[in-house]
């Protein structure tokens, strides 16, 4: 019950009291959001793009087939898709549709809300809208009629994709871009007119609910409204003044509270940072088409540390970062045919529009989202790679040569999803030796998001079979680990250090610290205070590895030149590789490589290792 009390103070009394109302009133029928009126709304959308063909860049491919979370690739063969089917099982809602608060996120039968939820966000719009603007008629007439075919199958406010605030915000997204790209922000139909209202009218009815959450909801949803409500107001409509002043308020606010001072975000997850970022990047370059008054300098100094903090995060080789925190699969600006896991085209539009200066100058497909979207760009240099103490969300960055180590510790201001304490990434020549292993999905037959999100999906420590931190649900940890210890970054010639620990909930410490040189990464970890035993596991590359036992521990090498020694002033009573999952992609998991150190007794153990290559 202690434990239940804490978690409800470190999440916010106003927060859970926000949730629990909403609960309340919509389970009965009587919030307000259960009693909007649709307005009708039907076709034509979108005009004939007038601008000139930019028939060099890229395209989304979001026509011929459907490519969900970026790696589930369903054939549409330009049809419309069913909207309220699971197009991995073919399991459809019951009709008539259920009004949207009388629907479950969790259906046994229906399966993984996400699935029917990615059709609906329309990223298919900007795949049409991007063939229109280049001559293809045959693609406006289409992304007409999946519109109108969408409102009809999805009657406001009936059925799954209707359910969740966040979900219509990423439709208004989307749909602004479509106008963007089309050149029709001036010329707006009335047929999209009518249907941006009805989804900016349904996102303020919960908006409260979706910023509780202090999480990217907030900023979807008000993005949306600063978007959809200034669209209005340009068209003549009455209110669209009011929501574009509540969408500017909250993401004012949601920027303030959420964003730390070191640019690290609530959600302490790589993925859902890219997300948030290109949602305020989408809400600046539309304001900036539509001569919108810009927001505060505090709301602009809060996403340029953002930016940067995303920018030390990436390789720039290869645009890939370490699968950091809980992972949806969100890609929210789908303009080019990028793979999802290159984050740099996101990272060149908030340099360029925060920063004004673009990080990456060779790599002219990181320009693609500029030219899509209007933004003018110049060639600029670059922050310099370098070590970051990001301390406020509860990160190191620490860097030698061309080798570079994440190191994850338990700052923990906003609610952790994933039981990660004291994980590192091992990157070199931006290959990802020792690595996180992902999310996975968060609603799987069988539920498999424990093991995903627990202390064993990590490079850490783990303690008597259980977690660093109790579960108290599906996506909530309990007595939140507090760091101890922790160290700035140390410098010596070649030679780069940092350390941290933490004592759990019941008695366990962990003490790490790490040591990077050249082509070297020394980690030393001190534990005690565990009942029963203690696992040290090394997620490790999918190369071919050979384990031999020595003296005073093991040692392991693969076929590429990269060999660790684990030693200890104890005895091991287990020392083995192991299969255990990861995964990159969510709804895709594959088999991975595990060595697992096992222990009964408290003590320090060293591994050490090295590559040439």
């Amino acid at each position: 019950m202690f434990c239940k009390i804490r978690t409800a103070f470190d999440l916010g009394i106003k927060n859970i009291i926000t949730v629990i109302w909403y609960k309340i009133r919509t389970q009965y029928s009587i919030h307000p959001a259960c009693r909007l009126k649709p307005k009708l709304a039907s076709g034509p959308f979108f005009n004939k793009s007038l601008a000139p063909p930019l028939e060099l860049l890229p395209l989304s491919d979001w026509i011929d087939s459907a490519l969900l979370f970026s790696h589930i690739e369903i054939p549409l063969h330009s049809q419309t898709p069913e909207w309220t089917t699971n197009l991995l099982t073919g399991e459809s809602f019951t009709l008539p549709l259920k009004p949207w608060w009388k629907i479950s996120d969790f259906d046994e039968k229906v399966g993984d809300i996400k699935i029917i939820w990615e059709m609906s966000r329309m990223n298919w719009v900007i795949a049409f809208a991007q063939r229109a603007r280049n001559g293809d008629l045959n693609s406006l007439i289409n992304l007409n009629k999946w519109l109108e075919d969408w409102l009809e199958k999805n009657p406001p406010y009936l059925g799954p994709n209707w359910k969740c605030g966040q979900e219509a915000s990423i439709r208004v997204i989307n749909l602004c871009c479509g106008a963007l790209i089309l050149e029709n922000v001036g010329n707006t139909t009335k047929g999209l007119q009518k249907l941006i209202e009805l989804h900016i009218r349904r996102i303020a009815a919960t908006v409260s609910y979706g910023v509780a959450q202090n999480n990217n909801h907030g900023t979807s949803e008000a993005a949306a409204l600063f978007i959809g409500g200034s669209w209005l107001a340009a068209a003549g409509l009455y209110d669209g003044k009011q929501f574009e002043e509540l969408g500017r308020r909250l993401l004012e606010n949601r920027a303030s509270n959420l964003i730390l001072k070191d640019g690290s975000f609530s959600q302490y997850s790589l993925n859902y940072h890219r997300m948030v970022l290109d949602t305020f990047s989408i809400v600046e370059v539309w304001r900036r088409r539509l001569d919108v008054k810009p927001l505060s300098d505090a709301y602009y100094k809060s996403i340029s540390k953002a930016t940067s903090w995303l920018y030390q995060m990436i390789c720039p080789k290869s645009g890939h970062g370490p699968n950091l925190g809980a992972n949806d699969g969100s890609l929210l600006l789908q303009l080019t045919d990028s793979s999802y896991m290159d984050f740099r085209p996101s990272i060149q539009l908030a340099t360029t529009l925060f920063l004004n200066r673009k990080a990456y100058n060779d790599s002219p497909s990181c320009d693609h989202h500029l030219s899509w979207l209007g933004v003018s760009h110049k060639k600029s240099s670059g922050d310099q790679y370098k070590n970051c103490d990001f301390d406020s969300g509860g990160y190191k960055v620490i860097r030698s040569y061309d080798a570079t180590v994440f190191f994850r510790y338990p700052r923990f201001k906003f609610r952790p999803s994933q039981s990660d304490a004291m994980h590192i990434d091992l990157w070199v020549n931006g290959f990802n030796f020792l690595s996180d292993a992902g999310s996975f999905s968060y609603n799987s037959v069988p539920d498999m998001s424990s093991y995903f999100s627990g202390t064993e999906s990590h490079n850490t420590i783990q303690f008597d079979d259980r977690d660093q931190m109790p579960r108290l649900g599906r996506f909530l940890f309990g007595n939140w680990l507090k760091v101890t210890n922790v160290s700035p970054i140390s410098v010596q010639d070649d030679d780069v250090c940092c350390s941290a620990s933490y004592l759990d909930f019941r008695g366990a410490s962990h003490s790490r610290k790490i040591n990077l040189s050249g082509s070297s990464l020394k980690v030393i970890d001190k534990v005690e205070g565990f009942k029963k035993k203690a696992v040290l596991r090394w997620r490790l590359s999918d190369n071919k590895w050979t384990l031999k036992h020595t003296e005073h521990g093991v040692e392991l090498s693969n076929d590429i030149g990269f060999n660790m020694v684990v030693s200890s002033d104890i005895s091991f009573t287990r020392a083995n590789i192991v299969k255990g999952w990861r995964s990159l992609f969510y709804m895709k998991k594959e088999l991975a490589t595990i060595l697992e150190i096992e222990m009964i007794d408290a003590g320090t153990i060293t591994t050490n290792i090295n590559w040439s290559l």
